[in-house]
């Protein structure tokens, strides 16, 4: 099962299960073996590299694990809400069923998912969303989630991320157009040398 932006409970991922009922060595198998942890460090780097040092350390570290949570959630998942297909699903999920409006965990997960779509896949929802609109409904979640947490603390991180929420989330549209401009990250299998003689 796994947990909200964070680690399995089970500790098994659908990565790990296909790695291991099917013969892969090298790379490939590192690849399809990741977990959750390895995902989070993955994200943390990466934001790192695209913000100012001066970024709130408690912000990127919960972007990072939004980005990794998402990374491991399917759009059927069996566990979980489900990632959303694109923000129209947002939409009929978190605002026109007008009854998850006072449920804090709720709007903080549609808060991360308009993070999500409006950021990291800006490129394909701009053709048939308007990004604006949904940054600014992202915001407004998050801002219902921290007025409804219970936790200080985590209340102030929640109204942070609204706050902040247009820098953050043109930071995920960087990493995502940066990382498809990187053909590989892993490095291509080095051919064999022809035989000599």
């Amino acid at each position: 099962m796994l947990t909200r932006h964070g680690a399995s409970a089970t500790g098994s991922s659908t990565h790990e299960k296909a790695a291991s009922t099917v013969s892969l060595s090298g790379p490939l198998r590192e690849l399809l073996a990741i977990d959750q942890r390895q995902t989070l460090e993955f994200f943390v780097l990466r934001l790192q590299d695209i913000s100012d040092p001066t970024v709130d350390r408690q912000e990127l570290l919960y972007n990072a694990s939004v980005l990794a949570h998402y990374a491991h959630v399917s759009t059927q998942p069996d566990v979980d809400v489900p990632a959303p297909r694109n923000l129209g699903a947002v939409f009929d999920h978190f605002v026109a069923d007008t009854t998850l409006l006072d449920d804090r965990l709720m709007m903080e997960t549609a808060g991360a998912q308009c993070l999500l779509l409006a950021g990291f896949f800006e490129g394909q929802m701009r053709r048939r969303h308007n990004i604006r609109w949904y940054a600014e409904l992202g915001a407004s979640f998050f801002r219902r989630a921290a007025f409804r947490e219970q936790s200080i603390d985590k209340a102030r991180l929640l109204d942070a991320i609204a706050r902040r929420f247009e820098p953050w989330r043109r930071r995920h549209a960087q990493l995502s157009r940066e990382l498809r401009e990187q053909p590989y990250l892993l490095p291509p299998p080095v051919p064999p040398e022809p035989p000599r003689g």
